[in-house]
């Protein structure tokens, strides 16, 4: 069923609508347990569009093996998504950052205020990002440090291949996944693929995780692949690779290769001089999470994170 969660006037006769498709048992108990799956914070992270889509298509087409609550919220941003844009254009606010929102407050913040008291008696709440146009990163869930047990263990049914875990004081307190969980909400952020753009494989990775999670929250009794081992990683085994030149970043490697110490993951290039300015080189053995996906850089921009020790 197709609900207005969020419903505000705008200039020239128009209305932003947020919308949600509730998918819940023919026959209900009042007992069954509820999820949300969020995408389009940002406008232009196109993958959690169609994880969403792929997800409400697969109960359907299974209705009689849920067994719980499934609300889809594929447009938080609307706006955004229309414009192709990472803030909601009307107000150039990044929406990453008004949660909890104000019912008193503008565009933004009221209309996060409507969204999270629409999900605070959710049992879990996915919200799905794409990364952005300049990095591909390896399927993920993000948790803050202090994340408790029960979160931790939904986020190893995510099928992803790792969980970065952030330390608390780096977290985003505008964010929904932080509003969420200081209300007791657990609420997990999952990052694959870039943005602008549909990794297909990436996408089916995160769909079978969801469904793996539906499953031990007791939402589906239908078949699920079994999820993959995800490695728990925190800053400290992160290596970030970031450039000392100007110009054009052409890319030896793809996320989720190995690399060994040492090896060239790519190399920055002057067009005008026609050779190579600087080599990226590994700094230890690992696996690629992140990989520069827009060529053009600038000094200090990112190139690549290394995820270094053992690889589960």
């Amino acid at each position: 069923m197709i609900e207005t969660v969020v419903s505000v006037k705008l200039p020239v006769r128009e209305t932003l609508k947020i919308k949600k498709n509730s998918l819940h048992p023919d026959e209900m108990t009042g007992k069954e347990k509820r999820i949300c799956l969020v995408s389009g914070l940002y406008g232009d992270e196109l993958g959690g569009q169609y994880i969403c889509g792929e997800i409400i298509k697969r109960i359907k087409e299974d209705y009689d093996s849920l067994s719980g609550i499934v609300d889809v919220y594929p447009s938080v941003n609307p706006l955004g998504l229309d414009a192709r844009s990472r803030s909601i254009p009307i107000t150039q606010e990044d929406y990453s950052t008004v949660f909890p929102g104000d019912l008193t407050g503008e565009l933004g913040e009221y209309t996060a205020a409507k969204l999270l008291k629409d999900m605070e008696d959710s049992d879990c709440v996915i919200d799905i990002h794409s990364s952005n146009i300049f990095l591909q990163e390896i399927p993920q869930v993000r948790l803050n440090g202090d994340a408790d047990q029960r979160l931790l263990s939904l986020a190893g049914y995510m099928n992803t291949d790792l969980i970065w875990i952030h330390p608390s004081t780096t977290v985003n307190e505008g964010s929904l996944a932080y509003a969420l969980n200081k209300r007791g909400v657990p609420c997990m952020v999952t990052e694959s693929g870039a943005a602008f753009r549909i990794k297909y494989d990436f996408c089916r990775q995160i769909i079978e995780g969801v469904f793996a999670t539906m499953k031990v929250l007791g939402i589906w009794q239908g078949e699920t692949a079994e999820p993959k081992q995800a490695q728990i990683v925190h800053d400290d085994g992160i290596h970030y690779l970031n450039c000392e030149t100007n110009g054009l970043f052409v890319t030896h490697k793809k996320v989720k290769d190995r690399v060994r110490q040492g090896e060239v993951i790519g190399s920055i290039t002057s067009p005008i001089l026609g050779a190579v300015e600087e080599e990226i080189i590994a700094p230890v053995d690992g696996i690629l999470m992140t990989v520069r996906e827009h060529p053009g850089v600038t000094e200090g921009s990112l190139i690549a994170r290394v995820v270094g020790g053992a690889w589960v």
